[in-house]
């Protein structure tokens, strides 16, 4: 009752403000917001920051999983946010539930939101949604729209390529792929990027393997590839690397010896797996915090002209398992000669000469 005594208003009047109601005028709402400053409540922060119309919070809209990279890319955000003076709000979603995505978002607007992070990484189909506060889109085609749109993503394309140029440097005359889901953008960027580098290079194009970014998988693919003679594969994530290494190994076949293995992401295991893989590294703490620059700026300044993104470093981290192709030797042909001059156990008789005997 102070604050409402102070103010001049009711007490109903003073919980519309500071539940952010919209049905307050200006001059009431600076009124109530200055009362509580003024008595010290411990909403004092919330209060100055209703004052100057924003709260510094910035919602996320997360696909709920403990995969390493999209885990990963969360923390980077969260990070940046603090660094940025802003508090983060998450709302996950669940994988096959598009509506999910436009509840989340409603969900943090109606907290009063500076801006919202989108890190969706599944395409779930034709997703649209206006929004009054700028977002930040990542590693996905942007779905939102508002005042302002923005977008960041951790360059899978590039670092994929990178991953099969290592390999065709090294010797290989093709890379084979074993894929993403192809639901995930992440997945669909790592394959294009593959296939770049096989085009760049004028080289053929192996059929794809499709896991699920499980180690499991990976092994499962690693059977299937171990009769085919393939000399280099690349992996989209390391857990899928990892289960392929295994399967390769228990079907006689040597890593780097006989089949070259680069995975994608630098999980911290990566290094110490046998043999220590070679991978590349995902930049998620650059990306988090170009894109929490880019949306903050958005936020604190609508009227500028949007930033230039920058684009992620590549960093191809080069390990145990590639190596040049393996020397595939034929018999020498003296051999074969010297052989075939001798004939076989059980030739035909000579012209004039005695018949062959056992």
């Amino acid at each position: 009752m102070d604050v409402a005594r102070l103010a001049g208003v009711s007490q109903k009047t003073v919980s519309r403000v500071f539940n952010g109601e919209r049905y307050v005028t200006a001059e009431v709402r600076r009124r109530v917001l200055g009362a509580a400053e003024e008595l010290g409540y411990r909403m004092n922060g919330a209060a100055r920051a209703l004052a100057s119309g924003r709260t510094r919070s910035i919602g996320v809209v997360a696909l709920g999983t403990a995969l390493y990279g999209p885990a990963s890319l969360l923390i980077g955000i969260e990070r940046a946010a603090r660094d940025a003076g802003y508090a983060l709000r998450v709302v996950n979603t669940l994988e096959g539930d598009p509506q999910g995505v436009f509840g989340a978002a409603e969900s943090l607007l109606e907290q009063g939101v500076d801006g919202i992070v989108v890190s969706e990484p599944i395409d779930e189909g034709a997703v649209s949604l206006s929004v009054d506060v700028p977002v930040l889109v990542l590693g996905a085609p942007a779905a939102f729209g508002g005042p302002r749109a923005v977008t960041a993503g951790v360059g899978a394309e590039s670092l994929a390529r990178a991953a099969t140029e290592h390999l065709l440097d090294l010797g290989h005359v093709t890379v084979h792929h074993l894929a993403g889901p192809r639901r995930w953008f992440a997945a669909r960027d790592r394959l294009e990027g593959w296939r770049a580098a096989l085009v760049a290079h004028g080289r053929e194009q192996p059929p794809v393997i499709e896991g699920d970014w499980s180690a499991a998988s990976g092994y499962a693919a690693g059977r299937e590839l171990a009769s085919a003679g393939v000399t280099a594969v690349f992996a989209a994530n390391d857990d899928m690397a990892i289960g392929l290494i295994r399967a390769l190994r228990e079907a006689g076949l040597r890593v780097p010896g006989d089949v070259s293995v680069v995975g994608f992401d630098d999980i911290p295991v990566s290094a110490y797996v046998s043999p220590p893989l070679t991978t590349v590294r995902q930049p998620f703490d650059a990306v988090a915090r170009e894109g929490l620059r880019l949306l903050v700026q958005a936020i604190e300044k609508p009227d500028a002209e949007p930033a230039p993104a920058n684009g992620p470093p590549v960093e191809l981290v080069v390990r145990a398992s590639t190596a040049p192709p393996p020397v595939r030797q034929a018999p020498p042909r003296a051999r074969r000669t010297a052989s075939r001059s001798r004939g076989p156990a059980h030739a035909p008789p000579a012209e004039g000469g005695p018949p062959a005997t056992d």
